[in-house]
């Protein structure tokens, strides 16, 4: 048997295996179809999708492989992927939190609660970080791959003696530093570890059994092998240590996990109202909106439809999480594999659900 057909029988095995849907309008076998032929075209080694109407789930499968070595087969309520940049909506929720119970104010500045960090020619607040519009720098060269057992204190030193690119307030630049920074500001005013704070804020609330701060040799049950794209396939991706960028890039979930913190927002049972509405409205840099609330994306697909989340790129993985508020719908999709070309796909799968 070649490959591709052995690949495409276990594709439709898992899928048949992983089968939990309810009727209604969706097509199926388009959904199926789109994300089996990423697997089968060798787009991705493996691909896993959840997706929960009204907080029921309506569709968990789970396509090709966490580890083609081994020929492991990707579950959705199993396979721990690296989220990448959806992590910022899980550190953001601990943030909300925070600012709800009084420990931290968003319009405060960051020096208040980091005071040895270098000062710039202009202050900047909590707020602004989290909306990145703070003027910190991003990624250079290849740090966006640094495999250094740096802390989340200890890290800063990579980009702390370089200046604002601009005057807080007056643009938005998207970046991962802004959120080491508060995760930074976050561990120093509530005197434990950043990672602690949210397993006990958030992940254990939620029942987010499977999401883990990504600890470089640490043993994690069902955790993917991570790849990157070459030629003709795929090659294990480089080594790289996220621990000091948790609350930016730095966890690992599951679908299934995913979709809690989705629901949890739909159902306003974790942060107060007004909190809540806080972090998911999009800022405004003169008089534009930047589609970016505090931690969390906020705009309107293609169709018009109102949405926030995030998508996620990162060494060995690839993230969507949508949450449409109209719909009552949470859509997670994670992928093993860096940078895999594959949103026109996911948007075209994403549809489906929404315009049912």
């Amino acid at each position: 048997m070649s490959f591709k057909r052995f690949l495409s029988y276990f594709t439709k095995r898992i899928s048949s295996s992983k089968d939990n849907c309810v009727a209604n309008n969706i097509n199926y076998s388009k959904v199926d179809d789109l994300l089996q032929s990423l697997v089968y075209d060798a787009k991705v080694p493996g691909i896993a999708i959840t997706v929960t109407q009204h907080n029921k789930t309506i569709f968990n499968k789970g396509y090709g492989f966490s580890n083609l070595e081994k020929k492991t087969l990707v579950n959705p309520d199993e396979t721990v992927f690296r989220i990448a940049s959806v992590s910022k909506p899980i550190a953001a929720t601990a943030l909300a939190l925070m600012v709800q119970d009084g420990v931290i104010d968003l319009e405060e500045s960051f020096y208040t609660y980091v005071p040895y960090y270098p000062k710039k020619k202009y202050d900047f607040t909590i707020n602004q970080l989290a909306s990145h519009t703070a003027g910190i720098r991003g990624y250079r060269g290849k740090e966006y791959g640094l495999n250094m057992p740096y802390t989340i204190k200890d890290s800063i030193a990579i980009f702390k003696d370089d200046e604002l690119l601009f005057k807080p307030g007056t643009d938005y630049y998207y970046n991962s530093y802004d959120w080491v920074l508060l995760s930074l500001a976050m561990q120093e005013v509530s005197g434990v570890p950043f990672e602690e704070y949210v397993q006990k804020k958030v992940l254990d609330p939620l029942q987010m059994k499977h999401t883990f701060a990504d600890v470089k040799g640490s043993f994690i049950k069902g955790i993917t092998q991570f790849y990157s794209k070459k030629r003709l396939g795929f090659r294990k991706a480089m080594e790289v240590d996220n621990y000091y960028k948790l609350a930016g890039g730095g966890f690992l979930s599951t679908t299934a996990d995913i979709v809690k913190l989705g629901n949890a927002y739909l159902k306003g049972n974790l942060l107060e109202q007004a909190t809540q509405q806080q972090f998911l409205t999009a800022q405004e840099v003169k008089g534009d909106s930047t589609y970016y609330g505090l931690g969390w994306q906020v705009s309107t697909d293609k169709k018009g439809n109102v949405y926030y989340g995030h998508i996620g790129n990162g060494v060995g993985g690839y993230s969507n999480f949508f949450v449409y508020p109209t719909q009552g719908l949470v859509i997670t999709i994670l992928t093993n594999c860096t940078n895999p070309n594959i949103q026109t796909v996911l948007d075209e799968v994403v549809l489906e659900f929404v315009e049912q």
